[in-house]
């Protein structure tokens, strides 16, 4: 394999098995998200994210509606991880991240993730394993994937994010995911308060983001242009610019680099609760999504993904209607 995945090497050296001790153990008195609830997940006690022991897996599929290096021809083994340690109101997966009463169907032993990522590499030919919302289930992959390793597991793992991450988990990571995939929602604290229920985003998803940059640096990608390890930062453009986009660019090119791959989202459609909220309620803008763009080009980011102003019409997930979320 040209490019063999570092958490081959953390296996063979038996610090993956480490590292899954160390973060099932904190399951005990939960730290593994911001939030540090601080209850015992291991007895299937829940805190903000309303889990416990267990994983919850929605759904999981060959996702061709990612960033062209992450689908690239074959498509993205996207597993998609129920509930959430953020309550955005305009939350485009609410179906899955704010449901309170799940049937066991979906829960999850780290055995039966492990097969689901096999069979998303042997039988999808997936490029990647793609983890959606993983930050309140750390423990619960990294065991599945050190089960799937000598089952033969051998493909990139992204890690995908809405970038409220701790810092100190994310360090037991390095070497375990090629690929991070974060958002950075909010520039500002009382914005990211008043839609999504927390209070210091800004600062943990910069710290977070700050690391995981350090772990795996920029994005590199093979000769047919599908990544196979680095840092994809994700931005959704707010109407009446509540994410604080500008402040957002300047800061990863000040802080980061201007060479970090940007995906600059304007799929923003009113779902969830937000078409009660009269800032929220309608569709964003093509002045305001220029205006972004403008200053993406002006603080000269050379790796700039986007999408078109219509990209709202196409990525709206239906996860309880058939097989594959992202078809009809």
């Amino acid at each position: 394999m040209p490019h063999s995945p570092s958490y081959l090497a953390l296996y063979s050296s038996g610090e993956l098995t480490h590292r899954v001790s160390i973060l099932k153990d904190r399951l005990a008195a939960c730290d593994i998200c911001p939030r540090k609830c601080a209850v015992n997940r291991l007895e299937d006690e829940s805190g903000y994210c309303q889990t416990g022991r267990l994983a919850y897996v929605c759904s999981y599929c060959d996702h061709h509606g990612e960033e062209p290096p992450l689908s690239g021809s074959r498509g993205s083994g996207t597993i998609f991880m129920g509930r959430c340690n953020l309550r955005c109101v305009f939350c485009q997966n609410a179906d899955i991240s704010q449901k309170r009463n799940w049937p066991d169907d979906y829960l999850c032993k780290a055995s039966q993730l492990a097969r689901i990522m096999l069979h998303l590499q042997d039988f999808r030919n997936c490029h990647n394993i793609n983890f959606v919302s993983p930050s309140h289930f750390v423990p619960q992959i990294v065991e599945a994937i050190y089960l799937a390793i000598p089952l033969g597991l051998k493909i990139p793992l992204v890690y995908n994010s809405n970038g409220y991450d701790d810092y100190e988990i994310l360090t037991l990571l390095d070497g375990i995911f090629d690929i991070y995939l974060p958002d950075l929602k909010y520039g500002d604290e009382r914005t990211a308060r008043k839609y999504s229920a927390v209070h210091d985003y800004p600062e943990k998803a910069r710290r977070a983001i700050s690391e995981m940059y350090r772990q795996v640096g920029l994005l590199q990608t093979d000769s047919q242009g599908v990544a196979y390890r680095g840092l994809i930062i994700r931005h959704l453009v707010l109407p009446n610019e509540l994410s604080g986009s500008m402040g957002i660019l300047r800061w990863i090119a000040g802080n980061l680099s201007p060479k970090v791959t940007i995906s600059l989202m304007a799929q923003y459609y009113p779902a969830h609760r937000a078409p009660q909220i009269p800032l929220l309620s309608r569709p964003l803008r093509i002045q305001e999504y220029t205006r972004v763009l403008e200053e993406l080009h002006r603080l000269r980011f050379e790796n700039a993904l986007y999408q078109e102003l219509n990209a709202a019409a196409y990525y709206r997930p239906h996860f309880f209607e058939g097989d594959h979320p992202f078809e009809s």
